[in-house]
């Protein structure tokens, strides 16, 4: 049996388990959403934390707030930004479109927390949640849990498995390869050149994002409850941001139009329109890294990827490249958070997006998901083995080469000798000293896989 103390709030008294540190609000809540049993995740709390904590000090600054009181609120605070009593922020994530019970979950932890630093008069609403509401706090620790996400975790994921490649590709200089287009041999590119590809595509994904965490780190904290501003005093804003850009290193500032921040998600469709441009990206990666990894006898072979964990239950000696296989599913994944963003994020009805706790879910979950996919991506390319020998014998073999004669001998005369080398598996050179008048040494000039790379 538990033991439970009776809390109240506006709509009378509520059960709460003697010994939990949450109030009326957030027990509501907690009995009126049984939905998934997921909460949000832990870097959006400790988001959430900064800000009341930034706010407090504010309204201190303003004289909304004693120094007591202040200082029992930031203490508390600290608290739960240093990851203590996480296990009372139990709020699904599939509650009121606005976050309402999350903040006053926040709200009431502080307040109880702040009690015992001597404050036992700390209000949820009245002093925790001073010059605020859920409608400007909840955006602003979507934004800030975000950008966090993405400067502490994304880019430096992203800017490893750069370094990666870059090690890579100098490693394998000067081989050259069979390259593919439809999946069927085409002309001959060098592996650095494909590695090179890989690593443009991960850079402009990383320009992006980076381009996007300036207006990520526009809040409308001070908006109140749809913009106006109302029971916020003037400066509150500047002073909440400039507490936050100290605390995080973030560019953080007020939002130059918080009716658009709190009205609208399009900040957030934004980057996870990013993220799933990267997911795109990550998924060409790996499958290129499965097909070329085939094998390794009946396939392309063309790498050997890392063996790291036996690759069947049933079949003895079978290794399969898992990694990518990961990566891939948290790529599907990524897309598939993406479309619920975009539907979440056009829920913006008049002045106040419906939808935050999913959004702030969802992209949280891309921003990891994905930050871990790129260190996995890293590791296959750090550890991945060339087969040069299976690459020099395709080489030699590949028809296409024949493009190289085209203005010497004309596409349709070229196209003959490819055909027959396909019929016959006879090396090119072969076939075009045969069925044309160039001599041996300029053929084996014209026919050279790595001029022409």
């Amino acid at each position: 049996m538990q033991d439970y103390r009776i809390e109240k709030d506006s709509l009378g008294e509520v059960k709460v388990p003697t010994n939990a540190l949450y109030q009326a609000q957030t027990q509501r809540a907690l009995d009126n959403f049984s939905i998934s049993g997921r909460t949000l995740p832990t870097v959006f709390y400790r988001a959430l934390a900064q800000i009341k904590l930034a706010a407090a000090v504010a309204n201190q600054h303003q004289g909304k707030l004693t120094s007591a009181q202040a200082e029992a609120i930031r203490q508390a605070a600290m608290k739960i930004i240093a990851g203590e009593h996480a296990d009372q922020f139990r709020v699904d994530v599939f509650q009121t479109g606005s976050g309402t019970s999350t903040n006053m979950n926040m709200n009431e932890v502080i307040a109880t927390l702040a009690g015992r630093y001597g404050e036992d008069s700390i209000h949820a609403n009245d002093h925790v949640n001073c010059s605020q509401s859920s409608n400007d706090t909840i955006p602003s620790a979507l934004q800030l849990s975000a950008a966090q996400s993405l400067k502490q975790e994304l880019l430096p994921a992203m800017q490893h498995l750069l370094k990666d490649l870059e090690e890579k590709m100098h490693e394998v200089k000067g081989v050259v390869k069979t390259g593919r287009t439809h999946l069927m041999d085409a002309l001959p590119l060098t592996l650095t050149q494909e590695l090179g590809c890989w690593h443009y595509q991960i850079h402009e994904n990383l320009t992006a994002l980076e381009e996007g965490l300036e207006e990520l780190c526009a809040l409308p904290i001070g908006g109140t409850a749809i913009g106006t501003g109302l029971n916020c005093p003037d400066g509150f804003d500047r002073q909440v941001c400039k507490h936050l850009r100290d605390a995080t290193g973030l560019p953080v500032t007020p939002s130059s139009n918080k009716f658009s921040r709190i009205a609208s998600q399009d900040v957030s469709v934004r980057l996870s329109g990013r993220l799933n441009a990267l997911a795109v990206t990550l998924m060409k990666i790996a499958n290129d890294l499965r097909w070329m990894n085939s094998g390794p006898l009946s396939g392309l072979a063309e790498i050997h990827l890392q063996a790291i964990q036996p690759g069947s239950s049933i079949m003895p000696g079978k290794v399969n490249p898992v990694l990518p296989e990961a990566v891939a599913m948290v790529c599907a994944k990524v897309m598939g958070l993406h479309q619920s963003i975009s539907i979440a994020g056009q829920s913006g009805n008049f002045q106040l997006n419906v939808m935050l706790p999913l959004i702030a879910d969802a992209l949280l979950e891309s921003l990891r998901l994905l930050s871990r996919g790129l260190l996995a991506v890293a590791q296959s390319i750090r550890h991945l083995k060339v087969n040069t020998e299976q690459l020099q014998q395709a080489l030699a073999k590949n028809p296409i080469l024949v493009t190289a004669l085209n203005e010497k001998i004309g596409y349709e005369k070229a196209a003959q000798i490819a055909k027959l080398a396909y019929e016959q598996k006879r090396p090119i050179i072969e076939i075009a000293q045969e069925q044309t008048e160039l001599s041996k040494e300029e053929l084996r000039d014209l026919l050279n896989p790595e001029k022409m790379t």
